[in-house]
């Protein structure tokens, strides 16, 4: 709980003196995107952990693989487990040109155990549209690994997926429009809001003579230049250009991990938070009871008289007094813990009140929950 004072506490402090962004870390521009690509091969090299026979895709393939070097094999005639079907997908970013290298991630398509030690034979990557942008090829690296024997196993992170490291040659580059018809330039605000839009306009109108700038809508700013400016000079000038954004007020709270995180606009109208604890202890004891008779009567197995354990329960209830504090309208969330902490109220007991101040309609912030 102390921790959580004192992150809440950097953050109002932090947010005291807001610090004006730049642009290129607010927008993008439109028209300007990665693409994915996927992608599909086969890994050979494999030490017997690759696809059984059960994998028929793996089977085809290897004959397929062998038919473009002359060699015709059956599939029956194919019983190896030295390859593995894998799926290859990778990212190809924007402005990519012919004969870059990219990163690209395979993952095992059938049954094989690990691609440890495996080699990505040559796989085609293919956008969206169905054509082929790269040219996938190189030995695998795994993070982890998998041994087994006589059911003992040991296995470190998933050994049936892999990266290659710049194993990706880009074969079409890719052509990126970020002027449309009309000659525009459209910013996309990656956050819209309509109090962000209004000051990127302002500031823009303020710093980029004879550019026509209108913002549309709270997440879209279009811009018209004349021949003053080409257009990757105006889209540096504008990335450099800072603002300060506004900020929806927002409370975070992973209830997994306990966590609650605020920034400094959340105000909370005037409210009273009552606390308090009941303690319930159960304690069970056994006690033998043993009957008063005379010896001659216990020898008698008629009598019906036996020695019996009796449980003897206790039951303690402890109530603490209820600890009551009071808040004026505009208390911020980080007076509001602080007066918590003193009355000690956990984490997981700080979000049970913040939900229920929610509900109040007393927290005016969005509270999101994950």
């Amino acid at each position: 709980m102390k921790q959580l004072v004192v992150i809440l506490a950097m953050l109002f402090a932090l947010a005291a003196h807001a610090t004006p962004i730049q642009l290129k870390n607010l927008v993008r521009i439109e028209g300007v995107r990665e693409n994915a690509l996927t992608g599909y091969g086969i890994v050979v090299g494999l030490a017997g952990t690759g696809d059984s026979r059960r994998s028929q895709a793996t089977v085809h393939s290897i004959s397929n693989a062998l038919l473009r070097f002359g060699i015709r094999v059956a599939d029956s005639d194919i019983s190896s487990r030295n390859v593995a079907a894998v799926m290859v997908t990778a990212k190809l970013p924007a402005f990519a040109n012919k004969g870059d290298k990219l990163d690209v991630n395979i993952a095992s398509l059938g049954d094989a155990r690990s691609l440890v030690g495996g080699t990505l034979l040559l796989a085609p990557l293919r956008g969206a549209d169905g054509k082929i942008y790269g040219l996938a090829q190189g030995p695998v690296s795994v993070g982890g690994f998998k041994y087994d024997l006589y059911g003992n196993i040991i296995q470190k992170n998933h050994p049936t997926v892999a990266s290659i490291p710049d194993g990706l040659s880009v074969e079409k580059a890719i052509t990126n429009n970020i002027v449309n018809h009309n000659g525009d330039i459209t910013l996309l605000l990656k956050e819209p809001d309509f109090t962000t839009a209004a000051r990127i306009k302002q500031k823009l109108k303020q710093k980029l003579k004879g550019v026509h700038v209108s913002a549309v809508s709270p997440g879209k700013i279009v811009l018209r230049q004349n021949s003053q400016y080409d257009y990757v000079e105006l889209i540096a000038t504008i990335e450099h250009l800072t603002i300060i954004p506004d900020n929806v007020a927002k409370i975070i709270i992973n209830e997994r991990t306990g966590t609650v995180v605020s920034g400094s606009d959340v105000i909370i109208d005037s409210i009273t938070v009552s606390h308090g604890n009941i303690e319930l202890s159960i304690t069970t004891d056994y006690v033998t009871s043993q009957p008063n008779i005379n010896i001659q009567a216990n020898i008698n197995s008629s009598s019906g008289i036996n020695t019996t354990v009796v449980p003897d329960t206790q039951i303690e209830v402890k109530e603490d007094v209820v600890t009551a504090i009071s808040m004026p309208s505009g208390t911020t969330v980080g007076n509001l813990v602080t007066a918590l902490r003193k009355i000690r109220v956990s984490t997981r007991d700080l979000i049970s009140i913040l939900q229920a101040i929610k509900s109040s309609g007393a927290l005016h912030a969005e509270l999101i929950i994950k």
